[in-house]
C-alpha cells in the first residue's frame, strides 16, 4: 500500500534490534554536541513519562535512538539536520497495545495466535518477517491447537519445544494467553520456559475467582486483560498482575473500570491498554490506543497518569522502556507526526511508507472444505417422532461471554429441530475447513437477531474453523460454498444470494488488499447484517468467539458442543432428567423478541444484569426479554 510520500521503512527486525558498539559511540557524540543529530524536534513540550512533567525542550535523535532532550535551541542548526517545529505541541513516547490479536500507534505486543493455527511455524515466521514501520513484539502462542484431540483437530501444531524457542527469541516479551482451566504440566512446562528466559506470561482470567483464580497467578500469570469492573482490577492487582484495560469492537472496560478511580489508588500505574480485537473500520473511526487516552481522561484519569498508561507502564511492564514518538495535542491526543526508529513514518493521519511485503503462495488458498458441507443435511439435528426437544444452547452478545441456557424447540416433518425466529434461536455450526474432513459441530445461538438468511467468517478464535450462524440448514450451506469460493473471510447471505462479503486471503485471516478497501467491504457486510435482523454490533468479530473453549461456559469446535470448565462434549440435545423441573414455561413470542440495548451494544454489566453469575444454566422463557429480566435457574448440566 502507498500513501503520500515515500519513507524509508524501518526493517522488520530493526525494533528490536540492541543498540551496537558503532550506534552507541554516534549516541554519545550526537549528546555532547561533537556530531551532528539525524533528527531535532524543535520547540516542544515534552512529557517526561518518569516524573509526570511536560518540560519546554528540544528532542535530539540519532539514527534509531533519542540522544538527548535538551532545552530549547542548546544545539545550533546544521546542514543536512531534519528539523520539526513542534511549537505549540505535546511530544509524548509512542503508545503502546498491550495485547492485540492482528488480523489487521507505533508498538503492539501481538499474539498471533490466529495464523499459528493455520499454519503453525510457517505462519509464525511469516508474522516475523513482514513489517510495517508498527513496531511488533511477540506474545508467543501458548497452545496450537487450543485445546486437546478430544476437543478440536485443529489446523496445525506447536511442539513444547519449539514453543519455548520462540519465547527466548529477542522479539519476544511474554508467553501468550492461556486457557485458565488447563492447569496441566504441558502448560507448566511452556510457562516454566518464559520464566527462565526471562519474559512474561500473559493471562486470560475471565471470570475468575479466589481459588481458580489464584491458582492460576500461581503459574506465573503476569497480566490480564478481561477484568471489566473496578473491584475486579483491583483483586487482580493486589495479585500483582499488570491491567491491561481492554477496548475493542466489541466492547469496552474502560468506563466500568474507572467509575472509581480512587478505588484504584496507586495502581494507575500498573494498568496499561490494550484492543485485542479491533475492526479496521472502528480503528479508522474512532483511533486505537489514542482512544483509549482520550476515554481516560474524560472519565477523569489525569492526563499525564493516561499518557503512561498507553506508554510507560506497559515499557516497563514488558521490558521494552530501552527500545520504545508522537506529536499531539494533550487532551486531544491525536497524532499529527509519528517517529519510528529515527523516521518520519506519518503526518496528519497519512502513512509515509509503502507496504511492498511479497504474499507467499503458502499463506493462501487454505480454505479446505468438505463437498458435503454444500448441502443442508448436513447440518439436521434429528430427534425422531418427539413433537419437542430441550437443546443447550448459548447467549451471546459480547464474543467469548457465551452463557448456557436451555432452548425448546420444534422439530419439521422429518424430525430435524427448527430454529426458533421468533424467540431469536438460530443455529450455529463450526466446519473443518483445514483437513478437508467431514467433521462439524452443531449448537443453537441466542442474541445475533438474524430474521432471514445467514453469517459466516473464517476467523474464529481458536483454530480459526469456519463458522456459520444461520436461520436454516439451507442458508447454512449456502454461506459455507460462499466461504469457499471466497477463499476465506466474511459472507452475509440471504434467499440464497450473497449480499456481501470480506475477502480474507491471508490464512483466512487477514487480507493482502488496501485497508481502505478491508474496511469498505467491512462495513457493508455489516449493514448487510443488519439489514436481515442482526442487532449487535460486531456481529462477525462476536460470532468468531464461538470456538473458544475456555471461558465462561460453552464453546463449539469442530468435534462439538463443549462444557468450557468440565473441557468435556457434551450432547446438545438434552434428556429430560438434565432439563430438570421446568416449572410453567411461558409461550414463545409471536414477534420478535425486545433486546436490551444495553447487551446489544456488548456492555458485559447489560449481560450480568440478566445472568445469575452462580448459575450457567437458564430457562429459555418470555420472561427474559421482559426489562429488568429475571431467569429462573437450573441445575449445571
Amino acid at each position: 500500500m502507498t500513501r503520500g510520500t515515500q519513507t524509508q521503512r524501518p526493517s522488520a527486525t530493526g525494533s528490536h534490534q540492541a543498540i551496537s558498539t558503532k550506534e552507541l559511540m554516534h549516541l554519545h557524540f550526537v549528546a555532547n554536541g561533537t556530531k551532528p543529530a539525524s533528527l531535532i524536534l524543535r520547540h516542544g513540550s515534552v512529557l517526561s513519562s518518569f516524573t509526570g512533567e511536560f518540560l519546554l525542550r528540544d528532542v535530539v535523535i540519532s539514527g534509531r535512538h533519542i540522544a538527548a532532550i535538551t532545552p530549547w535551541n542548546y544545539f545550533p542548526s546544521s546542514a543536512g539536520v531534519e528539523e520539526i517545529d513542534a511549537r505549540g505541541k505535546h511530544v509524548v513516547p509512542g503508545f503502546i497495545d498491550a495485547h492485540l490479536h492482528i488480523e489487521g500507534t507505533t508498538t503492539v505486543l501481538a499474539d498471533a495466535n490466529c495464523i499459528a493455527n493455520v499454519l503453525g511455524e510457517r505462519g509464525l515466521d511469516f508474522m516475523r518477517e513482514t513489517t510495517t514501520p508498527l513496531r511488533i513484539f511477540r506474545q508467543v502462542s501458548h497452545k496450537v491447537p487450543g485445546s486437546g484431540p478430544h476437543l478440536e483437530l485443529g489446523g496445525a501444531k506447536l511442539e513444547t519445544a519449539e514453543i519455548a524457542r520462540r519465547v527466548a527469541l529477542p522479539e519476544a516479551v511474554t508467553l501468550g494467553e492461556s486457557n485458565p482451566f488447563s492447569l496441566d504440566l504441558a502448560s507448566a512446562e511452556k510457562q516454566s520456559a518464559a520464566l527462565q528466559a526471562g519474559k512474561r506470561i500473559t493471562g486470560h482470567t475471565a471470570l475468575l475467582k479466589n481459588e481458580p483464580l489464584w491458582a492460576y497467578a500461581a503459574g506465573g500469570i503476569g497480566d490480564d486483560h478481561n477484568a471489566h469492573k473496578t473491584e475486579d482490577v483491583v483483586e487482580r492487582l493486589r495479585l500483582g498482575l499488570m491491567l491491561t484495560l481492554m477496548s475493542g469492537s466489541m466492547n469496552s472496560n474502560i468506563e466500568s473500570v474507572f467509575s472509581d478511580i480512587e478505588a484504584l489508588k496507586d495502581g494507575l500505574t500498573h494498568i496499561s491498554f490494550c484492543a485485542d480485537d479491533k475492526l479496521v473500520e472502528d480503528i479508522d473511526k474512532t483511533g486505537h490506543i489514542d482512544r483509549h487516552v482520550r476515554e481516560a481522561i474524560a472519565l477523569g484519569v489525569p492526563a499525564v497518569k493516561a499518557y503512561r498508561m498507553a506508554n510507560l507502564n506497559p515499557a516497563l511492564y514488558y521490558r521494552i522502556d530501552h527500545l520504545v514518538g508522537s506529536i499531539s495535542t494533550l487532551e486531544e491526543v491525536r497524532s499529527e507526526i509519528v517517529i519510528v526508529n529515527g523516521i518520519v513514518v506519518a503526518r496528519n493521519n497519512t502513512a509515509l511508507f509503502a507496504n511492498t511485503d511479497k504474499i507467499p503462495d503458502f499463506v493462501l488458498n487454505t480454505i479446505q472444505l468438505h463437498p458435503n458441507f454444500f448441502s443442508a443435511a448436513k447440518y439436521a439435528v434429528n430427534v425422531g417422532g418427539k413433537t419437542y426437544a430441550w437443546v443447550q444452547a448459548m447467549e451471546m452478545y459480547d464474543g467469548y461471554f457465551k452463557r448456557a441456557f436451555h432452548a425448546r424447540l420444534s422439530p419439521d416433518a422429518s424430525g430435524n429441530l427448527l430454529c426458533n425466529l421468533d424467540f431469536d434461536i438460530l443455529k450455529v455450526v463450526v466446519i473443518d475447513r483445514h483437513h478437508g474432513s467431514e467433521n462439524r459441530g452443531i449448537g443453537f445461538v441466542r442474541g445475533f437477531g438474524l430474521r432471514k438468511g445467514a453469517i459466516g467468517c473464517t476467523t474464529n478464535c481458536e483454530n480459526q474453523n469456519l463458522v456459520v450462524i444461520g436461520t436454516n440448514d439451507e442458508e447454512i450451506a449456502y454461506a459455507a460454498k460462499a466461504i469457499d469460493s471466497l477463499g476465506g473471510g466474511y459472507v452475509t447471505v440471504a434467499d440464497g444470494k450473497v449480499m456481501a462479503s470480506v475477502k480474507l486471503d491471508v490464512a483466512g485471516c487477514m487480507s493482502s488488499a488496501k485497508w481502505e478497501d478491508v474496511r469498505d467491504q467491512s462495513l457493508l457486510c455489516d449493514e448487510a447484517a443488519k439489514s436481515v435482523g442482526c442487532g449487535i454490533q460486531a456481529p462477525f468479530l462476536i460470532a468468531s468467539f464461538v470456538g473458544l473453549n475456555g471461558v465462561p461456559d460453552l464453546g463449539l469446535t469442530e468435534k462439538g458442543l463443549i462444557d468450557c470448565q468440565a473441557q468435556e462434549l457434551i450432547d446438545v440435545v438434552l434428556s429430560e432428567e438434565e432439563v430438570g423441573d421446568v416449572g410453567s414455561l411461558a409461550e414463545y413470542p409471536v414477534s420478535a423478541p425486545k433486546v436490551d440495548e444495553s447487551r446489544k451494544t456488548g456492555n458485559p454489566d447489560g449481560v450480568e444484569s440478566v445472568f445469575n453469575e452462580k448459575d450457567t444454566t437458564h430457562l429459555c422463557t418470555q420472561a427474559e426479554y421482559s426489562l429488568p429480566a429475571a431467569l429462573a435457574p437450573l441445575p449445571n448440566v
